[in-house]
């Protein structure tokens, strides 16, 4: 842990709460450390993101071939589709807390490999399944099988950054979502037009095609991911030494924490734990209404199937371009709630021009353009929010069980927005866009009591501070620290 006054004087910067990360740069060069974190990022960030890329491209293509055939060949009828979609997030919620619990029982190398082999498999099967009982069982299965990725990887980033650089690199790794968005369009354009090949339908072989990619790039994986810093062979002495340092002087990375129901219990009764949760549920359904509707909602606006795949990747492509630039914005200054809350704000706009529109038949680009707006402000807010448990929970068992709680109770918004876009509220959709666009704004109000509470909590740690008997850094040990209730600990907002 930092220094006391040097910490105190850290968070009153006019910028925002300085994480403590910053009071070990004194003691290595510029370039020093700008050489390793390039280091870190090629070894540890490339082959998550991909993992990522694959698993929305996974959970998100059934949108794409639900304009290929899907609905007519499974003989689904009335809302069956969006049971369907729902019953995905069903298995996702519910497997999230235990699938971290198991990473942090095992090691990253070996989880999160085979978390991708198995919903790969599951993917693939999707493409040959005959009726809508096989489509339900695949979608609940694959919902299982990728609940353990997202929240496994930002606990995994947290044992390797320090806490101001893991916003960035967690934000950086969630725009492989928009960037699977983008992608996935234009994939599902191509294979499409392998209708009638063996027989089947092109929407089999959307399944098909990009499930067993995913089984082929995890299998990969087991190479390319290293468990923990001492164990890195692509690291000198000298680095792991050096990583060693600046995380001890941050956060409990270092700790030899072993696992106990404690510290998972610490989290559930952690007020702004359910407030990150909150913070992520205000985005999801948003998020996961407008990656899986978008073909549907473009579709309707006069296009054609095949213009309707082309014309989903501009909007996905801005996103991923505004979240990368957002989070470097964001990190630079050290702050999270004022970008997520203007962030919201753009995709309300969004949602104003979408509702706004009755005559899609006559002016269908400004609805697109409505598209633009709305994935542009989901997505560097949802990316901040999934940032900020990583940054400000400490206790690796408590920050393992927070990231999965956060998105957990998060999808449960996704629940609920697979039921909003109806067949009969086409194609103006009034009832997912309303509910989109009120809990944008009610993402604002979350976000901002967060802030307003975690600088509070800050203040008031401070003049704790200010009447106790400080401590330096050479007097305190792992066992002395306290977590994130210690009034060592400064919240980053």
């Amino acid at each position: 842990m930092p220094d006391l006054k040097e910490q105190r004087d850290s968070t009153s910067s006019e910028e925002g709460v300085q994480s403590p990360a910053e009071l070990g740069d004194a003691d290595e060069s510029p370039h020093a450390r700008k050489s390793l974190l390039a280091k870190l990022d090629a070894h540890l960030l490339p082959m998550p993101c991909i993992l990522y890329l694959l698993s929305f491209l996974d959970r998100s293509n059934v949108a794409n071939a639900r304009i290929e055939g899907l609905v007519t060949d499974v003989k689904m009828t009335g809302n069956q589709y969006l049971t369907g979609l729902t019953l995905y997030f069903i298995g996702y919620v519910l497997f999230e807390i235990p699938c971290n619990i198991i990473l942090k029982k095992t090691t990253p190398k070996f989880w999160l490999p085979t978390l991708t082999i198995i919903w790969g498999i599951v993917a693939t099967l999707t493409g040959v399944v005959q009726n809508l009982a096989g489509f339900f069982t695949a979608r609940f299965f694959l919902g299982v099988t990728e609940s353990g990725l997202f929240p496994g990887v930002v606990w995994y980033l947290s044992m390797w950054y320090r806490r101001r650089e893991r916003q960035y690199r967690i934000s950086l790794f969630f725009s492989a979502a928009s960037l699977a968005g983008a992608f996935g369009g234009v994939l599902a354009w191509g294979i499409a037009h392998m209708k009638g090949v063996g027989g089947q339908n092109g929407w089999r072989w959307i399944f098909i095609i990009e499930g067993l990619a995913t089984v082929v790039i995890a299998a990969t994986a087991y190479l390319f991911i290293t468990n923990w810093p001492h164990t890195a062979r692509w690291l000198s002495d000298d680095e792991k030494s050096m990583v060693h340092t600046r995380l001890k002087r941050d956060s409990d990375a270092t700790n030899d924490e072993r696992f106990t129901w404690s510290n998972v219990l610490s989290t559930f009764s952690d007020p702004k734990c359910w407030l990150y949760c909150m913070a992520f549920h205000t985005t999801s359904l948003p998020l996961y209404t407008l990656s899986l509707f978008l073909p549907s909602i473009i579709t309707d606006l006069g296009y054609k199937a095949a213009e309707a795949q082309l014309l989903t990747v501009p909007p996905y492509a801005l996103a991923t371009i505004l979240t990368v630039i957002t989070a470097m914005v964001s990190e630079r200054h050290n702050l999270r709630a004022p970008y997520i809350i203007c962030s919201s704000c753009v995709g309300i706009i969004g949602y104003i021009i979408l509702l706004a529109n009755r005559d899609l038949k006559h002016h269908p680009g400004v609805s697109y353009v409505g598209t633009f707006f709305a994935a542009a402000g989901i997505y560097p807010a949802t990316g901040l929010s999934l940032s900020w448990p990583a940054a400000n929970v400490s206790g690796q068992t408590k920050r393992a069980v927070s990231n999965a709680m956060q998105i957990s109770v998060g999808n449960l918004g996704a629940v609920l927005g697979t039921q909003l876009y109806r067949t009969n509220t086409a194609p103006h959709y009034v009832l997912g866009h309303s509910f989109a666009m009120a809990y944008l704004a009610a993402n604002i109000v979350v976000v901002s009591t967060l802030w307003v509470m975690l600088k509070r909590v800050n203040r008031k740690r401070d003049e704790l501070e200010a009447t106790a008997e400080r401590k330096s850094v050479a007097d305190w040990t792992a066992s002395d620290f306290k977590g994130d209730v210690d009034i060592r600990w400064r919240f980053t907002y």
